[in-house]
């Protein structure tokens, strides 16, 4: 499939790439499939391109890089959904939100996006009752944090269920 974004131009996605949404992103219902764009100049950061609407795009991280305790809570509905059969196989990544001044960025950690690499479907979940927001300034958890994470650590989230 070739698509052109408007961020990066035309970009060709092999269908074996194309992640599809079993659950959309919240207040983007319309928009169900996606692909993941990496440049190496910006890693840790990932590109979440709709392929639906090319003016679309998220840019997303692994939690882990910035926050080694992120944890989170899969329930059997969840597992289902994204025909889970090996956790080892599920990614997860957090939406960072770049405003105008980049010193404010923000992530989402109350609305993971968890994605099945071995079946390509996703979902943002909603963590209910969960120590995490929707608001977690960046930049300034990480001038607090205590413990910065390797590059090159093992960045498997621990999931309960």
């Amino acid at each position: 499939m070739r698509i052109t974004s408007l961020k990066f131009g035309e970009i060709d996605v092999p269908e074996d790439k194309i992640v599809l949404m079993a659950k959309p992103i919240l207040g983007f219902e319309n928009l169900k499939r996606y692909c993941i764009v990496e440049r190496e100049d910006c890693a840790p950061f990932l590109w979440f391109q709709s392929l639906d609407d090319p003016t679309i795009v998220f840019i997303i991280v692994n939690p882990l890089y910035f926050y080694s305790e992120y944890r989170i809570e899969v329930n059997p509905k969840e597992v289902e959904e994204l025909h889970i059969s090996d956790v080892r196989a599920v990614e997860t990544y957090v939406i960072v939100t770049i405003p105008s001044e980049p010193s404010q960025m923000t992530v989402n950690l109350q609305g993971p996006l968890l994605i099945n690499t071995e079946t390509r479907l996703a979902k943002q979940m909603v963590l209910a009752n969960s120590e995490y927001g929707v608001k977690h300034y960046l930049l300034s958890d990480i001038e607090r944090s205590e413990e910065p994470v390797e590059a090159d650590a093992e960045l498997q989230p621990v999931y309960s269920r």
